[in-house]
């Protein structure tokens, strides 16, 4: 829909389709595959390189295994065949990345699920203080388009089913390259030109971005589940946010349409897209709480400090009468403290709540501090049938304070249930918690040393329902204290 189409109007950028003014079919190509040491770009590495090269004069291969500078995982050892020990003496990145950048020049980059091995050239280019950006078709994108009567369009499907073959073994770079060049090639000798050129610029068109943000966004987002921020100007924090698949729901923002509404505001307004992925929902939920508490960004409402609640405390059963207590979490161990009751933004709410609850059990809001008592005066409440006169004496105290203690259960705080930290696995990954702080998430035994020995974060109401929602899942950190005896 272009700008000035009427209702519905929207900023020029949505619901456009760029895709460069060539002829893809007869220009250089660059037949790519890579093999790397897990699956996020940010922070595993390539460990091998295959380009099969293809223009007017012909074809040529190039192959390179590389050093990533880390270890390789047992199950990536396995899959690829490539071990730490083949790529000991290898190069790494930096050394090859001239005569790399050099061979993909002014090539279009083919690859089978490309996003993933472009994301990978990205921040191995950067690292190494270079920009890297090339047109991309993905195959998996285009054996969607030409067809889409198949559900299925991995590669080793279509090895299968178009019959392809390459010399090598699979899940080596330059044998999987030699494959899609394979299924390129019977494409280009079977199909219509104009029916394989309209997929080709169907499979590369792009969503195009606020022009405030690098074209080079839209590759770079992983689809996968974690965070999100906006930041605009001066590197204020707009919005946060979490998903499932972080690079669609991030381009949506981006979508338009006549219910765009936030979302146009923030498509003018934002000027950097940072995310982190998490491994699931849960760590995505664990992370997003962090970061709106940190960043406080202008598209959420903050009441107080979910950092900093208050909760009502009863310090001893056996005290008579029995008043409740407002305590605020920055002046109390809230993880480790027992007899806590509710988590309030601010005084105001808690003792709002605490007057329903009176006012639903007939209590006297007298005795619970909720108003001013008069010597042998009765209570507000008592006046209108509502307190059964403990302010009084027409009700034993004891009684009152067993009344307001079963009132109070259902918004008591659960104990932490271990003498130490606990964690919950979410796929490869591990979400630490202590005394239902979040303290972070790791993938592997560093890094979880790394986050019990970092500074303890605050208490974060949010981050608590989040963790005493999932407590079944909680088990001890491995060599911490079993939890304590019931």
């Amino acid at each position: 829909m272009p700008a000035g189409s009427g209702a519905g109007q929207v900023p020029d950028y949505a619901y456009r389709m760029q895709c460069e003014p060539m002829d893809y079919l007869n220009e250089p190509l660059v037949f790519l595959d890579l093999e790397t040491t897990g699956a996020t770009p940010a922070g595993d590495r390539i460990t091998e390189i295959g380009l099969v090269l293809v223009d007017t004069n012909g074809f040529r291969e190039w192959s390179r295994l590389v050093n990533p500078g880390t270890r390789i995982p047992p199950f990536i050892e396995k899959l690829t065949g490539i071990t730490n020990a083949m790529v000991a003496d290898a190069p790494v990145f930096a050394d090859v990345a001239d005569e790399l950048a050099s061979l993909l020049a002014g090539r279009v980059v083919v690859a089978h699920n490309a996003r993933f091995d472009y994301a990978f050239l990205l921040h191995e280019f950067r690292r190494v203080g270079r920009t890297f950006q090339a047109p991309v078709l993905c195959t998996v994108k285009l054996s969607r388009r030409l067809f889409p009567e198949f559900h299925r369009h991995g590669l080793d499907v279509l090895v299968e089913r178009h019959g392809l073959t390459a010399e090598g073994d699979r899940h080596r770079a330059l044998t999987d390259a030699r494959l899609i060049h394979c299924f390129w090639r019977g494409l280009v000798a079977s199909m219509d030109p104009e029916v394989l050129g309209g997929g080709v610029r169907s499979a590369m068109a792009r969503v195009a971005l606020p022009g405030h943000l690098d074209p080079a966004l839209a590759d770079e987002l992983p689809e996968a589940p974690g965070t999100y921020v906006f930041f605009g100007e001066e590197d204020v924090a707009l919005f946060v946010g979490r998903a499932a698949n972080i690079r669609q729901r991030v381009l949506a923002h981006f979508a338009g349409g006549p219910a765009a509404g936030r979302d146009a505001d923030l498509a003018q307004r934002v000027r950097r897209v940072e995310w982190t992925e998490t491994g699931g929902d849960l760590g995505a939920r664990l992370r997003e709480a962090v970061l709106a508490r940190q960043l406080r960004p202008a598209g959420r409402r903050f009441a107080g400090d979910p950092a900093a609640p208050y909760s009502w405390r009863l310090a001893d059963p056996r005290d008579v009468p029995l008043v409740p207590e407002l305590v605020a979490a920055e002046r109390m161990d809230f993880g480790g403290q027992a007899g806590l009751y509710g988590l309030f933004k601010t005084p105001g709410e808690a003792r709002r709540m605490l007057a329903e609850l009176a006012r639903g059990h007939e209590l006297c809001p007298g005795l619970l501090g909720l108003e001013s008592l008069l010597p042998a005066e009765p209570c507000s409440a008592f006046k209108a049938q509502r307190c059964r006169g403990a302010c009084v004496g027409r009700e034993a105290p004891a009684r009152h304070g067993l009344r307001l203690m079963a009132a109070l259960a259902g918004l008591q705080l659960s104990a932490w249930p271990f003498r130490g930290p606990a964690m919950i696995r979410e796929g490869s990954w591990a979400h630490l918690a202590d005394d239902w702080r979040y303290l972070g998430s790791a993938r592997d035994e560093s890094e979880v040393f790394s986050l019990l020995e970092s500074r303890r974060p605050p208490f974060d109401q949010n981050v608590y329902r989040i963790l005493s929602r999932s407590r079944d899942r909680l088990r001890p950190v491995p060599g911490s204290l079993p939890p304590p005896a019931t």
